[in-house]
């Protein structure tokens, strides 16, 4: 949510809570503060149990509120923790209750309703066969007909929220049609055919007239048909009441109890069959999407294992081996893959999830399911199935900057009325912020952190594309979900580091754009002063007659003649400035810009002709900037760009006029004093005003824009030099300076160890002098003395025997393994035994 819309939501929420007059602060501070504490596209995860019972807790109908969370949590909205707990934070504000309710009285008193519940306004009824008098007759009309319209309003306004709710989501996808004998052949399905609630057979024996044995293995047959969707003899299927509902069974009454109550727990299986059965066929729809096409496909296959675990009951029911019991035992695995399944697609169904919503509500699923190992591989597997689409549509578009998506179901949504042509039409950004936007609903959950750079990599390259380039990720792998988000994460940021350094050489380095910039401060900041007043010299004439006199064709020519004829000749993008002379003066330009969307707007829509401008007034440059340099140097910014030339421009022009006057009043010193002391005031005037426009160019020209423009040329140094962080920061990086850094001081040590050794074999004190330089900090000492104590502990028997009037080399006859904890290595004392030694042997 941009800043404006942002301020606008606040200030209208103090307005309705009435806080307007009373508040010390504004609606900025408010704004700011919710800024800096709000992350977009994240859902916090919160836990809603304390906050629905705190709610319940101080509602006045507790039941009514549980239900619709219930209702709500269903059908898998996804801010209705975060909802629930803002309410319940909201029940502790008193003063905040105290305003709503009374807003809301204000506002049902308006419109002529009640807030009352219908239970007290009924209860306020008289009894039966009492007498009521005219007037209570009245009240109580007047209070009924109150009632019903809150209760009408009620239901209208429920009706329309939910019309323009199911409008909204709405998807603008070209959806193939399902062919007529889809519709015209419900045998294909398999599913129960639908059903009535009795045998159609007549002819059928009741179990309960068969012996025992016999009512086992007719119920077992019709079991093995129920659980492939077939309705059996003495088990029939019950018309759905509803949609989405579960499948009931009817069982032959006769039935033996204790058979019919070990016949009850088989009948969920076939239950969840037809659940899983019926969400496979419909989401196989092309409205459904590539994620439910794919969710689809591999419950199919599971189905289809299943399939071929009652192919193999039959076999042994066939064959006389497969009793109720037997029966019972060998399904237990299947009932539980079964009900998972069932419960995820009830899930989808409640929730109407289609493409990110579903492979959130998968995900939630299979971390749900952590103490359940199988259960979460289960789900593991459809959750990496249904991925697949949605991550090649990511792919896509962050290797390559192109979207796929034929059903809109990625997070990223493309809007193709905004064309890149417009930049230097329209006065907005648009482009940047709205022809590629996120759509939050399509987020899946465990991608939320990284749907920014998700968005802005794919732009980056799309930009790239744009250009007539065909930019590859070098580094593309296939993404696989799984529930270690690290590994995809670190996947994005590598297409994302990438993506931002090749738009940002093509920007800074092939298309110039600093030095785009700067040329722009050359010429609307007056950066380059001596062509300006070369072309104001020729086209002095010009600028004072009627912008209709006026050939725009010879202020190019004479624009072209200054450019060419002064130190802006060296600038290469010079051509691309043009002359433009606008219909309005820059106060009406400022009244128009600072009236749109008010009251006001209206006022400052002059027709051109009325206002009867100068060149001078009309006066202004234009830019030529092309693709890709107009994102960032759109009309938007030059229409700024353009304000300020004009008003820089205008304070030139004053400033030349005075200058002209001091140049006539030069003709003034032929006189002599006393006879033109009139002359003095006007000199001191001119004096005063020429002091003030020179020093007023001053102040805009260095302390405000040149400071503004070494900060803004700083910041865009610091984004080339995070770009540069990010390169280096890489993965391969790291581990070639971790080789470099283990090699060089494995290299070193070994070296330091061969001067020692050598020092002390050929007592040459000079030597040691390198080593103070290099262990100056005694940094090396220790790595050298671990180094020197493993060895004498590897080497203590010989150590040990070679101790007694050694004089060999350093390791040897300084470390020994009767006393590795002195075993030091210290410069100095190593010169002070060399010296020693040295002396000894002279």
């Amino acid at each position: 949510m941009s800043e404006f819309k942002l301020h606008h939501h606040v200030s209208e929420l103090m307005n309705l809570l009435g806080v307007r007059s009373t508040d010390t602060v504004g609606a900025e501070v408010y704004t700011e503060m919710l800024q800096k504490n709000t992350t977009p596209y994240i859902t916090t995860q919160v836990s809603a149990h304390q906050a629905k019972r705190k709610i319940a807790e101080s509602s006045t109908t507790p039941i009514e509120f549980l239900a619709k969370y219930d209702e709500l949590k269903g059908k898998n909205m996804r801010d209705l923790d975060p909802l629930v707990l803002l309410l319940s934070q909201l029940t502790e504000e008193e003063q905040t209750k105290k305003i709503l309710e009374k807003q809301a009285k204000t506002k049902a008193d308006e419109a002529g309703m009640t807030l009352l519940q219908h239970g007290k306004i009924f209860s306020q009824l008289p009894a039966p066969g009492a007498k009521i008098t005219n007037q209570e007759f009245t009240e109580l009309k007047d209070m009924l007909l109150k009632e019903s319209k809150s209760v009408a309003g009620t239901t209208s306004t429920e009706i329309l929220r939910k019309a323009l709710r199911e409008k909204q989501m709405k998807r603008n996808v070209n959806i193939p049609p399902q062919p007529e004998w889809l519709f015209q052949r419900p045998s294909l399905t398999l599913d129960f055919i639908v059903g009535v609630d009795e045998p159609i057979d007549q002819n059928i024996v009741p179990l309960g007239s068969l012996p025992l044995p016999m009512q086992e293995q007719a119920i077992i047959e019709d079991l093995l048909k129920c659980m492939e969707g077939i309705e059996g003899k003495y088990i029939l299927a019950r018309a759905l009441t509803e949609r989405y509902a579960p499948k009931e069974f009817m069982i032959d009454e006769s039935l033996d109890p204790s058979v019919q109550e070990l016949v009850r727990r088989f009948l969920p299986l076939c239950s969840n069959y037809s659940t899983v059965v019926r969400f496979i066929e419909e989401k196989s729809a092309f409205e459904y999407g590539l994620v439910n096409h794919a969710l689809s496909a591999s419950m199919r296959t599971l189905i289809k294992d299943y399939m071929v675990l009652v192919a193999q009951l039959e076999q042994q029911y066939r064959n006389g081996n497969l009793t109720l019991q037997k029966f019972w035992f060998y399904i237990q695995p299947t009932m539980r893959t079964l009900d998972i399944l069932a419960s995820i697609a009830n899930s989808i169904n409640r929730g109407e999830c289609i493409g990110g919503a579903v492979l959130s509500l998968l995900h939630e699923k299979t971390s749900g399911l952590i103490g359940d190992a199988k259960c979460q591989e289960l789900c593991l597997f459809l959750t990496q199935s249904a991925c697949v689409p949605y991550f090649e549509i990511l792919e896509k578009w962050i290797y390559k900057g192109i979207i796929k998506d034929p059903y809109s179901e990625f997070l990223v949504e493309e809007n193709e009325t905004i064309q890149k042509e417009k930049l230097q039409e329209d006065y907005n950004d648009a482009y940047w912020d709205q022809h590629y936007t996120i759509c939050r609903e399509r987020i899946p959950v465990f991608l939320e952190q990284v749907a920014d750079k998700i968005l802005n990599t794919g732009k980056y390259l799309n930009v790239i594309r744009l250009c007539g380039r065909d930019p590859k990720f070098p580094y593309a792998v296939e993404m696989v979900y799984t529930l270690k988000e690290r590994k995809y994460y670190e996947q994005i940021e590598k297409a994302y580091s990438y993506a931002s350094k090749l738009l940002l050489d093509l920007l800074m380095k092939e298309k110039e754009l600093n030095s785009r910039i700067k040329s722009i401060k050359h010429y609307f900041l007056l950066d380059k002063g001596d062509f300006l007043v070369q072309f104001m010299d020729m086209t002095e004439e010009e600028m004072k007659q009627d912008i209709d006199n006026i050939m725009p064709s010879r202020l190019e020519s004479l624009l072209e003649l200054a450019l060419r004829t002064s130190t802006a000749n060296v600038d290469p993008f010079k051509d691309d400035l043009k002359v433009e002379l606008l219909p309005y003066d820059l106060i009406t330009q400022l009244f128009q810009i600072l009236t749109i969307d008010t009251k006001q707007e209206k006022d400052y829509r002059v027709d051109p002709t009325d206002l009867h401008l100068s060149g001078l007034e009309a006066f202004s440059f234009d830019y030529v900037v092309k693709w890709p340099v107009s994102l960032v140097l759109n009309r938007k910014a030059l229409t700024r760009y353009q304000m300020l030339f004009r008003h820089l421009f205008y304070c030139k022009h004053v400033e030349r006029q005075l200058c002209s006057v001091w140049i006539g009043n030069k003709a003034a010193k032929m006189y002599s004093l006393h006879s033109c002391k009139w002359y003095s005031a006007a000199f001191a005037l001119r004096q005063k005003m020429l002091n003030f426009v020179q020093n007023f160019e001053y102040y805009m020209l260095f302390e405000v824009i040149e400071y503004n423009w070494h900060v803004f040329q700083s910041n865009m140094d610091s984004i080339v030099a995070e770009n540069v962080d990010l390169l280096v920061a890489s993965e391969n990086f790291e581990r070639t300076i971790a080789n470099f850094d283990q090699n060089f001081t494995r290299l070193l040590l070994e070296l330091l160890e061969k001067i020692m050794d050598y020092s002390c074999n050929s007592g040459e004190p000079k030597l040691h002098n390198i080593l103070y330089r290099l262990d100056f900090n005694g940094f090396y000492t220790e790595r050298l003395e671990a180094i020197s104590a493993e060895r004498a502990t590897m080497d203590a028997s010989s150590t040990h025997s070679s101790d007694t009037g050694s004089t060999g080399s350093w390791p040897t006859s300084s470390f020994t393994s009767s006393r590795p904890d002195s075993a030091r290595y210290v410069p100095g004392l190593m010169k002070s035994r060399s010296s020693s030694s040295n002396n000894s042997t002279s």
